[in-house]
């Protein structure tokens, strides 16, 4: 999910915050150059719309889906364990992090098959694509690196050094910098892409583990868990401004189209609030269901909708009012994406057999669930 950090997610929520935890492993644990190359004889077709890709964490596998047709293509062998997918900006190539295994699988979306199987460190997270689509870099929590990885090769670089915990990564709609939130450190430290060098940690609240960065390239928002605060960053001083304190531990933050409105996600609180980031106002609070995540903001900006696993719900909220909809029933949905053109929002269903379920975002019509693997939990569609 590029330009959005999957922070927690439901249903494996409890099991990730405590990864979170994880001791500072040192370099030697976090990344290698090696390159394993993959070889795979699956035969496919032209998709004949955009391709949703999901990640199915139990089977080990990535569903590819032809969202013009809605029709599952044969299940793609990954490194076991995927939870985050993203697409690189052109659609050539889909990167598929799998933490337990400590790898990133690249996929081939031309032939869905799988190119490359990239070793990185212990307890990565937090899998992002710059803008140019030329590097992917992978927060590996375990430590206190960021590894790159070349896209053009698909071999991981040397980790760059930033502080203890690395959890979430945002990178500037212009492409130059990366800012790495570190939960052990209470640090966020700008990399600049070109040189792959860290520059002066930034201090922030305690904890932080979610970070992101609006559309217009001002401004960077981070919310740290343990001090209840979102810090905005101004990203042309690597200055931080007064902190906004939060209602709730904030878990999740994501920002309109237009830069006008960041909302804050409290997963444990089970709400969300809305910042005006003109002033920095938080607005009022939003009541949701139980431990909700992730979220995702429709393209038109109209819309946050917003996962609910433990009510087997997603409630859509409108922008212009700041209010809730009717919920929309949906058994144990883990990942959201949207078609580029906004009309579709696909969900999946966290189960075995594992679904994705369509909902049409004009109408909120829910469509037939279309099977995937086991577990499926994230997803991510090519442009």
């Amino acid at each position: 999910m590029s330009g959005i950090s999957k922070i927690v997610m439901p249903g494996r929520a409890v099991t990730a915050l405590a990864t979170l935890t994880v001791a500072c492993a040192g370099l030697a644990a976090q990344a290698g150059p090696a390159t394993a190359r993959v070889t795979t004889t699956t035969t496919t077709t032209a998709a004949s719309g955009p391709v949703a890709y999901v990640a199915n964490f139990t089977a080990g596998t990535v569903t590819p889906i032809d969202t013009a047709t809605n029709t599952p293509g044969p299940a793609i062998t990954v490194a076991p364990g995927p939870d985050e997918v993203a697409v690189t900006p052109n659609g050539a190539t889909a990167y598929v992090l799998s933490p337990g295994a400590r790898a990133v699988t690249a996929i081939d979306t031309a032939t869905n098959t799988v190119t490359a199987t990239i070793r990185v460190g212990i307890a990565a997270r937090a899998l992002t694509i710059t803008p140019d689509g030329k590097t992917v870099y992978v927060a590996i929590s375990g430590g206190s690196g960021v590894t790159p990885i070349e896209t053009a090769t698909n071999v991981a670089g040397r980790p760059i050094m930033v502080g203890s915990g690395p959890t979430a990564i945002a990178i500037t709609p212009n492409g130059k910098t990366a800012y790495v939130a570190s939960q052990n450190a209470n640090t966020v430290t700008p990399v600049n892409t070109a040189t792959n060098k860290p520059g002066t940690p930034i201090a922030v609240g305690r904890r932080p583990l979610a970070i992101a960065i609006t559309p217009n390239g001002k401004t960077a928002y981070v919310g740290s868990l343990d001090a209840a605060t979102v810090t905005p960053i101004n990203i042309a001083t690597n200055t931080a401004g007064k902190p906004i304190s939060a209602t709730g531990a904030p878990t999740e933050i994501a920002i309109t189209p237009n830069s006008a409105t960041a909302y804050v996600l409290s997963a444990l609180r089970g709400l969300m609030f809305p910042i005006t980031t003109a002033d920095n106002k938080p607005g009022r609070t939003i009541g949701l269901g139980q431990f909700p995540g992730p979220m995702a903001i429709t393209p038109n900006g109209q819309t946050v909708y917003v996962l609910n696993q433990f009510a087997d719900t997603v409630t859509p909220v409108r922008t212009a009012t700041n209010r809730a909809g009717k919920a929309i029933a949906m058994p144990a949905p883990a990942g959201i994406a949207f078609t580029p053109d906004g009309t579709t929002a696909y969900v999946t269903n966290d189960s075995n057999p594992g679904t994705v379920t369509p909902i049409g975002t004009a109408t909120k019509a829910v469509g037939t669930p279309i099977p995937v693997g086991s577990g499926p939990e994230a997803i991510a569609i090519t442009p």
